[in-house]
């Protein structure tokens, strides 16, 4: 077990550069934080009555998220970027609270099944991505933008359509997707990097939203499993 422990180890050491090695453990790091602060706007919304999921919270998402993106890093401004990626991240989390509450209502278990089916799928296909030939999959973002905006497409006609086929379609297809650009997205961080662009704030933006958005899929289809699940024993 040590054996392969230390293989594994010394794989990333001869495929990443230590610069790159450091810069991945800042983008990480940044994640992270990330997440911890979604999981507080989380819990802000379930189990306080200070601040809850509105169309206020969404605009200052979109607030923070456009701050952050136009504010270049110039080495000294790194607090305050990192406030609006975890101000971004926090409302993030608090948006997801009544997605929870529905889901609570059904089986509050599949939160925790969720949570850990998102972090095996995204550390799984992170170390993948790490560990392939540079540059191997940076040919899927063409792809991968071409098939997000053919979702975007099929979602504003099933708004008229309502068929639930598109829906169902429009889940899995987006979990794929989900999948496919943490692959790109890690290998583009590196790649950034090589390139002169160290702004681990920024790249770790990319990851916290391939991670929410793996997170939601699954919440969405657990539940809908579960639903069919108590349907089947009712009718039983």
């Amino acid at each position: 077990m040590a054996a392969v422990l230390n293989t594994f180890v010394n794989s990333f050491t001869n495929r990443l550069e230590s610069p790159v090695r450091q810069h991945l453990k800042n983008v990480y790091g940044c994640l992270s934080l990330s997440t911890v602060s979604a999981a507080m706007g989380a819990y802000m919304h379930l189990y306080t009555e200070f601040l809850q999921a509105n169309l206020l919270t969404t605009l200052g998402t979109f607030g923070l998220l456009f701050a952050l993106i136009s504010t270049p890093d110039n080495g000294k401004n790194k607090k305050l970027r990192l406030s609006y990626l975890l101000g971004f991240a926090f409302l993030s989390g608090l948006g997801l609270g009544p997605l929870f509450q529905l889901i609570m209502a059904v089986n509050p278990s599949i939160i925790i099944t969720s949570l850990i089916g998102t972090t095996v799928v995204f550390v799984s296909f992170s170390i993948s991505s790490l560990l392939a030939e540079r540059g191997r999959w940076l040919y899927l973002g063409g792809t991968l933008i071409s098939l997000l905006n053919v979702m975007v497409l099929f979602s504003f006609i099933n708004l008229f359509l309502r068929w639930s086929f598109f829906y169902q379609a429009h889940l899995y297809v987006g979990l794929f997707l989900m999948c496919g650009f943490v692959i790109y997205d890690t290998q583009l961080i590196i790649e950034k990097y090589h390139m002169g662009n160290k702004d681990f704030i920024l790249h770790s933006l990319d990851l916290f939203i391939d991670f929410i958005g793996i997170f939601r899929h699954l919440l969405i289809i657990l539940t809908q499993k579960e639903l069919a699940k108590d349907q089947r024993k009712r009718k039983d």
